[in-house]
């Protein structure tokens, strides 16, 4: 995907930084320039947009209800319970 005009960033290398982006999870430079290039691109900016629709589509779809304390309590024992056996058998 291409505008079809020169970047300094390849549309390709945005495109695969475009989930960390929306993330906050690219360094300050790598940001400033993935912000430059979509304001440039628009193909990349629909792309961009695409991904961000979907991301937020999916953080709506799994804020579902916490499980109840009582399976809470009996999966973190069981996995004590493991713990302890695997250690006292693994010595």
């Amino acid at each position: 995907m291409s505008c079809g005009n020169p970047h300094e960033m390849d549309c390709s290398e945005v495109l695969s930084k475009v989930y960390d982006f929306l993330d906050g999870e690219v360094t300050a430079t790598d940001r400033d320039r993935i912000a430059q290039h979509l304001d440039e691109c628009g193909p990349c900016l629909r792309q961009y947009g695409l991904e961000k629709a979907v991301k937020a589509l999916v953080l709506r779809s799994c804020t579902c209800d916490h499980a109840p304390e009582s399976l809470r309590v009996q999966i973190v024992t069981q996995i004590r319970q493991i713990s302890i056996t695997y250690r006292s058998t693994g010595d």
